[in-house]
């Protein structure tokens, strides 16, 4: 498997991703683009594109927040700061992930025609914007993300959209559930959802043990949601 760290900008942000693939495939191959937790690019994001890789893919850990700019495991305020500019902006939120599609699209080994993103908790936020700027991506999957829109308009949605959710996730509440399972039939698009019941928020991350703040992993939704990621990625790429 080879990895590598590319840099690439967003207007004055200097950005860097994370990019792993199997050298032992030739030829171009599909992307999966990975968007990071509230924390940043770290290694919770770089595993998650390696597991891309070993499905054949490219993998690329992306960068929402800048180059060498990462979050605290124990500041939840720190990065809330760090999220917050672009949650609040999705203007600028979309401008952020549509660089990482063109820089992606410009990788050698990557068939720039086969591109997907999936995001965890913020972003599964940052992917489904993706979708909501009619991105032409083939397929978005948000990955205990936040459901709830900006304040800017949809463009047409044309890829597909996957979220997976845990029913009792303290961050999204039914009714936001509803709401953009709503928003998506409205828009004509082609959407899932799997709620995992008895299941809260970062239920795919090992490392998420509070629940008082709403935050444990669970080995059964998390297997679950990696043969839904699978099938989902399979069939968009078929």
């Amino acid at each position: 498997m080879r990895t590598q760290l590319i840099e690439y900008s967003h207007g004055d942000t200097t950005l860097e991703a994370y990019v792993s693939f199997d050298e032992s495939i030739t030829g171009p191959r599909p992307a999966v683009l990975v968007a990071h937790d509230w924390t940043g690019r770290r290694e919770f994001a770089t595993s998650k594109a390696d597991e891309m890789a070993a499905l054949g893919y490219v993998g690329v850990a992306i960068d929402m927040y800048g180059k060498g700019v990462f979050g605290k495991d124990d500041d939840a305020d720190y990065n809330a700061s760090l999220m917050g500019p672009l949650a609040g902006d999705r203007t600028l939120l979309r401008g952020r992930i549509q660089a990482a599609i063109e820089t992606v699209r410009n990788l050698d080994a990557v068939d720039a025609r086969k591109v997907a993103a999936i995001g965890y908790c913020f972003g599964g936020m940052c992917v489904l914007e993706l979708a909501r700027a009619g991105s032409d991506v083939l397929g978005v999957i948000s990955i205990h993300g936040i459901f709830s829109p900006g304040d800017v308009a949809n463009e047409n949605i044309t890829a597909r959209v996957l979220c997976l959710h845990g029913q009792d996730d303290p961050m999204v509440p039914p009714q936001q559930v509803l709401d953009f399972e709503n928003e998506m039939t409205a828009a004509n698009a082609d959407w899932q959802v799997h709620a995992y019941g008895g299941t809260v928020h970062a239920f795919t991350n090992p490392a998420a043990n509070n629940p008082d703040f709403g935050t444990m992993f669970s080995p059964v939704a998390d297997r679950r949601a990696t043969q839904s990621i699978k099938n989902f990625l399979g069939e968009t790429f078929e």
